[in-house]
């Protein structure tokens, strides 16, 4: 089970580094597109980079999720604390999902978003892994 947890934590990682990224993406998109001069390279240069990192991390999202999940069946792990961290768990997805459809939005020139907007959208996964690290290595309740 060791190795299985170590696989879980590497595309954990992994799928963190997609989510802090592709907002941050998303924040200089719009700051192009919210210039006097919109630079249409520099948006479509972006439009690429925001698909190619979301269709990355759909696999490295799977894989944690899958690795969690055999984790959880082969430990059998209960308590509030792990209703508390699925819950989380599914906001995070829910997050993932949105962060598709913003990637759509932009690739059909639909942003509805400030770059100010993104600063702070940027942030949720940041308050969630350090709400789940939490809640795994303290076991609070």
């Amino acid at each position: 089970m060791l190795w299985i947890k170590a696989l879980h934590i590497i595309f954990i990682t992994s799928w963190f580094a997609g989510l802090f990224y592709l907002p941050r993406l998303f924040v200089n998109h719009a700051m192009v597109l919210d210039s006097a001069t919109p630079d249409q390279n520099t948006s479509d240069r972006l439009k690429l980079m925001e698909k190619k990192l979301y269709r990355f991390m759909l696999p490295l999202a799977l894989l944690a999720l899958g690795f969690g999940l055999w984790l959880w069946l082969g430990y059998g792990i209960s308590g509030a604390w792990m209703h508390a961290k699925l819950t989380l768990v599914a906001i995070l997805i829910g997050y993932h999902i949105y962060c598709g459809k913003l990637v759509n939005d932009f690739r059909q020139n639909k942003n509805q978003h400030s770059h100010i907007w993104y600063r702070w959208f940027n942030e949720l996964p940041v308050l969630i892994l350090t709400a789940v690290v939490i809640l795994v290595v303290v076991k609070p309740f």
